[in-house]
């Protein structure tokens, strides 16, 4: 066999896709290279001689395997699995090996809750772990959490919260005030970017969608005056900066709370030592990395070889457990403030797709991480050699043979604290684009997806979450059907609702839909209207003036189709969203206060000030801010609780 033959058998047998088709139409054929490179990164030694023995050795494994790896199950209902007649098996839960129950014979179990679940098979002497996820048969729905049909929200930045209070960097008690505020409109959510960690460490990454680790809080946003013994007089020249001013801050923030700490430390807190054992290993290892970062680079891959957790000093371990604690408190309350104030979700949190592959997550998961590679985007037109992220991808297989510990963590760990979360890029649960560090192209590795979407489903039946799969861009066909049909929400943006015909109504065809006008990553509503992206573009070099000019006409034309008799921009926009069919919908605080510019474009690092811009209006003028009263009887008129428009209210 050839060596391009023996790639492509072993990639098969992992999962690389061998061919898929770019946003273009175009034909992208899997390269003997990206084979190796891909197969690499799973642990696979790809060299010639090793080649036919791992091809041989894969083949005998799947042969001898007597029973599936994995098999999902619909939670609370007893079932006779269809394997495993006249064995012996015992059936534990994964997390801490508790002992559920033991058989001979038939596998006959009882109505499990959902979790997920390791039944060991003995078959004389060979034994074999089989993998259960007990999962309810759909995700929570809008009307059964809610009692409505129909709710609405508003989605904010929280890094650029400006108050008289805080360091220069929206907090998490600047979230509170917000979300009260927010609440007294009628909003049954407030969503924000993701607060994952970011790293104690000076790293100069400051993007949400960048994180050190999923798993656990970012505690830039810790709120200093609600710390014991912190100081709080925060320079008033970090306060008023037009941007964000993250260096500064972080160096004032963390001076602040090292002081906190050290007159902590030296008195017994029964929470904290209780949120230390809750916390566990996983805890122990991500406070260790924290810690080690301070001894050494904070790219764990420029360390010395060997460094282990046993080396981090034990009093800076607790120190970042103390942060970790303070964040949890902090968030929490937030939550807890949002469900007083009447919002029946409260916080809407975005889940990123990935953490850095030089931070906490990659080093805490090394065993499930894919080395050599980082997640991405195929080819398109503005990019057209792809994207590579620098994030980490699971490796699959790994994943599995974990019984899904490190995703489920991650998962729990988010939804804990909110009523709805939103996965980016929802479609890495069915196929994940690497791109090899070696240069050559990137491919799609096949995910263990059903095993995926029933973690996702556990999770949320365990919190009480809905969520939300942004699922924008060239997906393939029945991929929306099916996650419709698990519960999960999809993601409709009216900029790019429309045909030939002009713009759709959002929520159509399927009301089962978050609705808005635009993410983080398009155009803001002015933005939209004034043709500000198509600026961009061509200050950028993307497109050249005669394109641009198409554009901007084009954008003309649809900018009048929307508005359409309406007074305002604004208010078409609103008032489409607030009577479309779908059963969320979600406003922007940016476009509440007119800003042009968008938080991110994507493609720039440092051409555009992503992440970076402030609102122009404190968190205390919130509440009473025109627009937003407006929006807010604006959705009071379409509130469909009893399934009809309320009579006498005005948009």
């Amino acid at each position: 066999m050839s060596r391009d033959n023996a790639l492509r058998e072993l990639g098969d047998l992992l999962g690389i896709l061998p061919v898929f088709w770019d946003m273009s139409g175009q034909e992208r054929v899997t390269t003997p290279e990206t084979y190796a490179a891909l197969a690499g990164a799973m642990g696979y030694d790809t060299h010639d001689a090793a080649l036919p023995d791992i091809i041989a050795d894969l083949h005998q494994t799947f042969a001898d395997q007597r029973f599936p790896l994995e098999t999902v199950v619909e939670a609370g209902t007893s079932l006779r699995l269809e394997f495993g007649a006249g064995h012996d098996w015992s059936l534990r839960r994964a997390e801490d090996g508790t002992p559920i129950i033991a058989g001979e014979g038939e596998v006959a179990l009882p109505p499990l809750a959902p979790d997920v679940y390791v039944l060991s098979m003995i078959d004389g002497d060979y034994a074999q772990d089989v993998t259960i996820l007990a999962a309810p048969r759909r995700l929570p729905q809008v009307i059964e959490t809610t009692g409505k049909d129909k709710i609405w929200g508003m989605s904010t930045a929280l890094y650029g919260f400006v108050s008289e209070r805080n360091g220069g960097l929206g907090d998490y008690d600047d979230l509170a005030r917000a979300t009260e505020g927010v609440a007294r409109h009628g909003a049954a959510f407030l969503g924000i970017n993701p607060v994952h960690a970011m790293g104690h460490a000076d790293t100069g990454a400051f993007s949400p969608y960048s994180p050190s680790h999923r798993g656990f809080l970012n505690t830039a946003h810790i709120a200093l005056d609600q710390v014991s013994d912190a100081p709080t007089e925060a320079s008033a020249d970090l306060r008023a900066a037009p941007i964000v001013p993250y260096a500064a801050h972080k160096r004032a923030h963390q001076a602040a709370l090292e002081t906190a700490w050290q007159a902590f430390r030296t008195h017994s807190n029964a929470g904290f030592e209780a949120f230390c054992h809750a916390g566990g290993a996983e805890l122990n290892r991500f406070a260790a990395f924290e810690a080690l970062t301070e001894l050494h680079e904070p790219d764990w891959r420029l360390w010395p070889a060997g460094v282990t957790v046993d080396q981090a000093p034990p009093e800076r371990v607790r120190f970042h457990k103390w942060l970790q604690w303070i964040a949890d408190g902090q968030l929490s309350q937030v939550q807890r403030g949002a469900s007083a104030a009447g919002m029946a979700l409260g916080l809407y949190l975005d889940l990123a797709v990935g953490s850095r592959r030089d931070g906490a997550e990659a080093w805490c998961e090394a065993d499930v991480v894919a080395q050599g590679v980082s997640l991405g985007a195929p080819p398109d037109h503005l990019s057209p050699g792809g994207q590579a992220w620098s994030l980490a991808a699971f490796n699959p297989h790994a994943l599995r043979a974990a019984h899904y510990g490190p995703l489920r963590r991650i998962l729990a760990q988010n939804m804990r604290y909110a009523g709805v979360i939103r996965i980016d890029h929802v479609l890495g649960l069915n196929r994940s684009y690497w791109v090899p560090d070696d240069g050559s192209a990137g491919a799609y590795v096949r995910q263990p997806f059903e095993a995926l979407i029933a973690l996702i489903k556990i999770e949320a039946a365990r919190h009480g979450t809905l969520v939300i799969g942004e699922d924008l861009g060239l997906v393939p066909d029945g991929f929306r059907d099916t996650m419709r049909g698990h519960g999960f929400y999809g993601y409709s943006v009216l900029q790019y609702e429309k045909d030939e015909s002009g713009f759709r109504a959002p929520g159509t065809p399927s009301p089962q839909v978050l609705s808005c006008f635009g993410t983080h990553d398009t155009p803001t509503l002015q933005g939209y209207a004034q043709g500000r992206d198509i600026d961009w573009w061509q200050q950028l070099g993307w497109i050249d003036g005669d394109a641009a000019s198409h554009e901007r006409a084009q954008r003309s034309r649809d900018v009048a189709n929307l508005q359409g008799d309406a007074p305002g921009i604004q208010c078409a926009v609103h008032g489409c969203l607030a009577a479309s069919p779908a059963e969320m919908v979600c406003v922007q605080l940016d476009d509440v206060l007119g800003k042009v510019e968008a938080q991110n474009l994507p493609g720039t690092v440092d051409e555009h000030q992503n992440w970076q811009r402030r609102y122009a209006v404190s968190v205390a003028a919130l509440e009473t801010h025109p627009e937003l009263t407006m929006i807010g009887t604006c959705m009071a008129r379409h509130d469909r609780r009893t399934s009809k428009v309320t009579e006498g209210a005005e948009a």
